[in-house]
Order: structure tokens, then sequence, then C-alpha cells
């Protein structure tokens, strides 16, 4: 008791002192005009075009706007898979913005990545252009500092944070529980939107945040990941998107923050924006370099760009949650679902939590119950690749109704996917070969750190330490091909949070050609070098097996005290001179061998919560 009154009580306190924290109009009318007097108002260029770059994308992109009627649209589209290439594509169209610049992410860290997309949007708001950066707050800047010189460094740059707790834009964690309790369903409601729009004429979505392990910048663990360039008409859709949640009442100003109004308010001179810190500055140089070579944007952007018709940008309204615009509010949600209902032959789906909500499960039952029924092949993260385990254990629970009722053909990643992810050269330059990681090891500062529900995902959680050494890989790539004929790239990730309390947004490219191309991806990601396949177990003794799956089907459906550990289906490895087979094909068992549930995951207490969470967390799914 004693201890539960030393948690309780402060708890209680911060609940009582956080209530009616926003700040008077006062307070914010002085902030602002501080800043209005005595932010930089320096030009470094004088010119019409705000001495814009070059940009063999943004002339694409406006050729394809103007060849576009309403009846008959016009898009570039390029599928960026690899890192290197959509790292440096955002680069080279911030360089060549004239106009305007609006960026749209759930994480902003303070890392290499973090700070060379800062920096230079900085650069662009100081040649003339407009930069409105809107960013989640859990899970961005978390500097009040940073914030503060932000605010300052010039009035074509903006930034606004989304749905902030408590009116700050750092939370302590005792704020972080605060919010939890006193009002759950707000707090838990984040913007996991991801755009880059330059000019209203060419956009980028997709899963990557601004952190180094989307790009493949990390030392020890990064994401396969997915975005898709889009330029002509559907950029207007993305701007029309943005301004919504621009304007929207959770994106509130810095002078709004009560941590970095104080800050204004110290009346000191205007803070200075210090030239970035890289810990790795010859692989910055490289990736600047690159976004100014036009030989290398032709070989991995233009020549890679398709010219397609029909293109649609769809996103969540910024009040999800809100019960008035509910059905509104998650059409994109809507679409999806319509999309992967209308299947006829088959069903591509790559998803790195593979928790299903009540609605998408209700589809794919509908689906493997036709006559005839679309072929559904799933591409998700193991627990040796995910560092999301919270949310793996759901998925692990549920794998005999994914298999059985659902019918889908489950990969799940390998930790150490050779080919899934190919763009090394730009993530190791500058590291010298005896320096390259064999293991995660270390902590990140604290400053790095976030705050999560259940500690079930986000950007610096710590995948479960494995049996093997290397390089690490995870899974973040959100996208879905449907029968060869349309395909979906986007943050959505198909599962309960993303259907009810998450923004997602995405781009929905109605072409065979690009089908194809994502598809061929996707596939990549299921061959038997980078991932293995959930199978049945291999019957042994028939009366002993049926008794096991009786008893395992009872325990599954318990949402407490799912116990039993002889699960209905275990993880397979393709043997040595075996082609790859469906778990389906009558040969399957002779090629394939069982290598344990979570292979390569060394006994951990990751592993451990992770069972549990299997055998008493069913409750929250729809959070994780």
């Amino acid at each position: 008791m004693p201890v539960l009154s030393r948690f309780v009580l402060p708890l209680v306190l911060a609940l009582l002192s956080l209530q009616g924290c926003a700040l008077s109009r006062a307070q914010i009318r002085r902030a602002d005009a501080i800043v209005a007097a005595t932010a930089d108002h320096r030009l470094d260029c004088t010119r019409a075009d705000h001495c814009a770059l070059p940009s063999p994308l943004l002339d694409a992109a406006t050729a394809a706007l103007a060849a576009s009627t309403p009846q008959r649209p016009v898009h570039v589209v390029t599928l960026l898979d690899d890192s290197e290439p959509a790292l440096v594509a955002r680069i080279n169209l911030v360089r060549a913005a004239r106009r305007s610049i609006d960026v749209q992410t759930y994480i902003w860290d303070q890392d290499d990545a973090g700070q060379l997309m800062l920096d230079e949007l900085v650069r662009a708001a100081r040649r003339g252009v407009r930069v409105r950066i809107l960013a989640d707050q859990l899970s961005s800047f978390n500097d009040p500092d940073l914030l503060d010189r932000l605010a300052w460094i010039s009035p074509n740059l903006q930034v606004r944070l989304y749905n902030p707790t408590f009116h700050k834009a750092h939370t302590q964690p005792l704020e972080f529980a605060a919010g939890i309790l006193c009002c759950f369903m707000q707090f838990n409601q984040r913007m996991h939107n991801k755009l880059l729009l330059v000019d209203n004429a060419i956009g980028i979505a997709g899963g990557r945040n601004y952190q180094d392990r989307y790009f493949n910048w990390d030392d020890a663990f990064n994401y396969i990941d997915r975005d898709a360039m889009v330029g002509g008409p559907a950029a207007l859709q993305m701007a029309a998107s943005f301004e919504l949640f621009w304007n929207h009442r959770r994106s509130l100003p810095l002078t709004h923050l009560r941590d970095v109004n104080r800050r204004i308010l110290t009346e000191r001179a205007p803070p200075s924006w210090p030239a970035p810190r890289y810990r790795r500055p010859t692989r910055v140089a490289r990736a600047q370099e690159d976004a100014e070579d036009p030989a290398w944007l032709r070989t991995w952007l233009v020549d890679a760009s398709l010219r397609v018709g029909r293109v649609e940008y769809f996103s969540d309204l910024p009040a999800k949650t809100d019960k008035p615009d509910k059905r509104r509010a998650l059409e994109f949600t809507h679409h999806i679902m319509h999309m992967i209902s209308e299947a006829k032959r088959e069903v591509l789906l790559q998803t790195p939590y593979l928790v299903m909500s009540k609605r998408a499960q209700h589809i794919f039952r509908t689906l493997h119950r036709r006559a005839d029924p679309p072929r559904v092949i799933v591409s998700t993260n193991s627990l040796a690749a995910t560092d999301a385990f919270a949310a793996y254990a759901m998925s692990y629970k549920h794998r005999k109704r994914y298999l059985k009722k659902f019918g889908f053909e489950v990969h799940e990643l390998k930790p150490h996917a050779p080919s899934a992810g190919e763009d090394y050269e730009l993530a190791n330059l500058g590291m010298p070969a005896a320096a390259l990681p064999s293991k995660v090891t270390g902590t990140r500062p604290f400053s790095e750190t976030r705050l999560h529900l259940l500690g079930s995902r986000g950007s610096n959680n710590r995948p479960a330490p494995l049996e093997s050494e290397g390089m690490r890989f995870g899974l973040h790539a959100k996208s879905i091909v449907v029968d060869d004929a349309f395909a979906m790239v986007g943050s959505h990730n198909f599962d309960p949070r993303s259907d009810h309390y998450n923004t997602e947004s995405g781009m929905i490219v109605y072409d065979h050609d690009f089908a194809g191309q994502l598809r061929h991806s996707i596939l990549r990601s299921t061959q038997p070098e980078n991932a293995w396949v959930i199978a049945p177990r291999q019957p042994k003794v028939p009366v002993l097996t049926d008794i096991n799956q009786a008893i395992g089907t009872v325990s599954e459906s318990l949402p407490l005290f799912d116990l039993w550990p002889f699960r209905y289906a275990t993880s397979y490895d393709l043997k040595p001179g075996c082609q790859p087979l469906r778990a389906t094909d009558p040969n399957f068992y002779a090629c394939y061998e069982p290598v344990g549930d979570f292979p390569d995951v060394a006994l951990s207490p990751k592993l451990i919560i992770t069972r549990l969470i299997t055998a008493f967390g069913v409750g929250a799914k729809g959070i994780l």
C-alpha cells in the first residue's frame, strides 16, 4: 500500500494541476508579438523563383498537371522502396520548391536523418519558400528548446504540433500516465499520416518518418519501408487534406505550447540556428550531392517512374474519434476495406502488425467462404524482426484463425533478411568495416526516447535479443495489391488502432504496371531467404493431434488465461535443395522443417512478456 500511495498521490496531484492547462489569450498574444517583432526576416535569395534548384521530379509533376483534365487525369508515380532514393528524393524536392512545402509526420527525431531534413526545410524558408511542419506531439521533437529556436528562425517557417498532451511540447512520464487516466480517447488518438508536398504539385506519402532507421542509417536496427511519390492532380487532394489538419483545433502553433511559450516570454535575444552536428557527416554529404546529380536522379528516380492515369490520395479526418464526424472521418479505412472485399483472384497484404480489426476479419472471412476464394498472401514481422512485441503477441494468439478461417498464407520476416532491404552503400558510408554492428547494444540518450502505450510500438522500442548476430531489419511498410489492378501505399496498418484511433493516409494507384511493381516488392519479402512460413504443425499421432487442437482452440478463444503451450501453427524454413511451396501443398512438410514458434529469439524478458500478453492481453488489442 505505501508503494502504491507513493505512485498514486503524485499522479492525482498532477491531474489536478494540469486541469485548465491551456495558456491565456494574453500569454499567446504576447508571445506572438515578440516572435513577429524579433524573428529573422532576412532572405538568402531575392529571385522570383526563390533560387529553386532544377528538379526533373518537379518538372515531370508540373507537366502531368498541365496535361490533365477532370475526365483524364495524368500522374507520374514512383515507388520508393529503397531508402536512399526515398531520402534523396525528399532533399531534391525541398531544394526545388518555388512556393510552398508542407510536411506532415508522426515521428521526427534529432538524429542524422531528422536533423538533415529539418535543416533543409530551414534553408528553404530562408530563401523565401513557405514551409509548414505539422508533427504529432507525442512522437516528435521532444525538445522545447529546439522548438523555441524554430519559432524565431523565419516568418516563412511555421511549426504546429498535433494533439499535444496538456498543451506542452515535451511530455514527462507522469504526464503521460495522467493523459491516459484523464482523457484516454483524445490522448490515444494520434496523427499517423506521413506527407511531403511541394508546390501543390508533387507529394511523397507512405510509411517513413524522419528518423535514421527509416532510411537505413541506424547502426543496429533498420526498417524495411515504402513510400509512393506522385505528381499530378492527386497533389491537390494532398493539399486539401493538409489544410484540414493544419487548421484543426488539435493542431497548436508553438506559441500555444506552455513550455515553448515560457521560453519565448523570457524576452532574451532570439536564439540562433546552429549548424547540424551529424554523427556520420560523410553519409549526409553524399545524400546531398546525389540530390543535385542529374545522372543519379535519372537512374534511380526518373527512369523508375511510371506515367499513369487515376490516382487518389485518401486521408482520415483530423478529428477521427469525434462521434459527429465519425463516418466521414473513417473514409480512408472504409475505402481500403471496400477494395479488399471486391478481390477476385489475389490479395497481397504487407503490414508490420498482423492484428485484424473486426471489420477486416469479417471481410477476410467472407472472402474465404466463397466457392472460389482469392489467394491472400500476407507479409509481416516475426518476433525476431519486430520492435512491437505486444502487437506481435496478438498476432501470435490468432494464428489458427488467420490460417483456417481466413485462408492467409503468412510469411514472417527474418531479422537479417539479406535481400529485403538492399541499399547498404550509403548507409555504411564513412563507417569502417570493423565498426559495423554485430548486434543491438547500448541504450539511446534520453532525448531520443519515446513513451508508448504498453511499450507496443514506436521508433525507439528495442527488439528482442537474438541468438544470431548481424545488422537487423524489421518490416514497417504498409501496402495492398488487389488483383494486379490497383495498389495502396500508405500509413494504415490494417489493425484496430489504424481503424479507430490513429489518423491515416495513403495513395491508391489504379494501374496494372504499378500494381505489378508493388506486387514484386512485397513478394520479395516473402522469399525463403527473407521469411519464415507460418503453417500448421505436422500431425504426428492423429488422436493426440486432434485433442491438442481442440484444447488449443478453446484456449485461443479465451480473453484471459490462454496458456496452452502447444499452438496450432509454427514457423517453417525451406530445406536446402527444395523449391518454395504453399503450406497447403501435399509435399510441404517434405521440403520445410519446423524452427519453433519464435525462431532466433533468445530467452529474455521480452519473450516472456510476449507470451503473457498472448495469454492475458486481448483486451488491449485495440490500442496496441
